[in-house]
């Protein structure tokens, strides 16, 4: 019997969730009937396994893969030139790409204006705004005060943007090791020590060098099969994140904010289509839809998780296995993109961040709106370690540009976030498996997205 690719049952699970949702919401009247009340059982249990099963098992395997894939993949290369001209190239590559990302953002928000209703600002907008604050749950209100409270000892007052920046090289250097391990947010700094790590062992004697190299590799290939039995479970677990999501994603809010919802989402989708194709085409010398084909399984887990971070295992087996990358470009582009690349949150701060001062009546000539591409940039990179960190990089950006109404308007995006969360992190994933394709090519190597015998995805 032939068994059904990975990508199709990740796509089955996200759309039976959906339809379960969908028909949860139509017999849950919330009147405490027999039938609502098996409705919010079964949503908690979903949410049980999705949060609490299926994201910490794949939270599990993040920090052994990136310790063994970036170890193994540095000690692999032939000393610090080849090293460095990497780490040249995947900074330049994410950095190029995240500019051009936020540029779609500022095109399409300033094309689109989906905060004026002929040329003023929309007042039905603007009243959500206060709703939405005044009807928020405590959860939430915690939530955007923890965010701006995060915005204001970086914001201005406090050194502005070279103390975001100070911050991000501060993290990158852990105090503890260990710490740095267990923490989710301090990821910049494991993946700091273990590049040292990798080159101090390329300064060893052969024999130790050899050992080393090798006991990391083999970490590195259990860490691969965990991931594939991990994977085995991905369409249940899919199933049980998406299904609370759309569950308790009201209608109401949407149609409020559908313009700013569209232009988020077509500027993502510019960026995922057009933008990434042409650098593979152009740039890479590579098919793109060879390559959107080598990555569908890891584009269709990043959508449903909502993480780059907990993708991580899926993006690597995809991009070795599908495209062919080798493991020294993969162990070294991927674990630093799903750190600090982060082209669909930059682009998403960019557009949120013009939204809400055009809601607010707010002018921004090119100078200012300039300014918001460059503090965009900066804050996908510099937050992207704390929780909630787009939260906190547009309260930067807003207090930073003097818009009033900041904490109102960040719970209405609150409302919405989730959705776009999942749409912008596959974006982001894409941009991470695409530098890791650019740079295998201008490194010389062969077989990349080329057809394979029965590929798996």
């Amino acid at each position: 019997m032939t068994k059904i690719k990975p990508h199709w049952q990740i796509l089955a699970a996200l759309v039976l969730a959906t339809l379960t949702a969908f028909l949860f919401r139509s017999i849950d009247n919330g009147n405490g009937s027999g039938a609502s009340g098996f409705v919010s059982g079964a949503v908690k249990t979903f949410e049980f396994l999705g949060k609490d099963v299926f994201m910490n098992l794949l939270k599990m395997i993040i920090v052994p893969l990136i310790v063994s894939s970036v170890v193994a993949g540095i000690a692999s290369l032939h000393g610090m030139e080849g090293f460095g001209r990497m780490l040249g190239k995947t900074a330049g590559f994410y950095a190029f790409t995240g500019l051009f990302a936020i540029l779609v953002g500022l095109s399409m928000v300033n094309l689109i204006k989906p905060g004026l209703t002929d040329g003023e600002p929309n007042e039905t907008i603007e009243k959500a705004f206060k709703d939405q604050f005044e009807g928020a749950s405590e959860t939430d209100k915690e939530k955007v005060a923890a965010a701006k409270a995060e915005a204001e000892g970086i914001g201005p007052g406090s050194g502005g943007f070279f103390k975001l920046m100070a911050n991000f090289v501060k993290g990158m250097i852990p105090a503890n090791v260990m710490k740095a391990a267990s923490d989710n947010r301090a990821m910049l700094g494991l993946i700091f020590f273990s590049i040292l790590f990798a080159v101090a062992i390329t300064r060893l004697p052969v024999d130790s060098m050899g050992t080393m190299r090798e006991f990391f590799q083999s970490l590195n290939d259990v860490m691969i099969l965990l991931t594939r039995w991990i994977m085995a479970l991905a369409p249940i677990g899919v199933y049980a994140l998406l299904l609370p999501v759309v569950y308790k994603s009201g209608g109401e809010i949407f149609l409020v904010l559908g313009k700013y919802f569209f232009t988020v989402l077509t500027s993502l989708l510019i960026h995922f289509v057009v933008i990434m194709p042409l650098i593979l085409r152009y740039v890479g010398k590579v098919s793109p839809l060879a390559h959107f084909r080598a990555m569908r399984t890891a584009l269709l887990t990043a959508f449903s998780t909502a993480s780059s971070s907990a993708t991580l295992p899926v993006t690597m087996r995809c991009v070795q296995d599908n495209a062919g990358v080798s493991k020294k470009i993969a162990s070294f582009t991927l674990p630093l993109g799903a750190t600090v690349n982060m082209n669909g949150t930059a682009l998403y701060e960019c557009v949120a961040v013009i939204f809400v001062a055009q809601v607010v009546g707010f002018q921004m000539d090119l100078s200012q709106q300039f300014v918001v591409v460059l503090a965009a940039l900066l804050t996908s990179i510099g937050v992207a370690g704390i929780p909630s960190a787009s939260l906190v990089a547009i309260f930067i950006i807003l207090l930073n540009s003097g818009i009033p109404g900041a904490e109102i308007a960040i719970m209405t995006l609150l409302a919405v976030d989730r959705l776009l969360d999942m749409s912008r992190t596959a974006v982001n994933v894409l941009g991470d498996s695409c530098a890791a394709v650019v740079i295998a090519k201008s490194e010389g190597e062969k077989g990349i997205l080329e057809p394979k015998p029965e590929a798996s995805s």
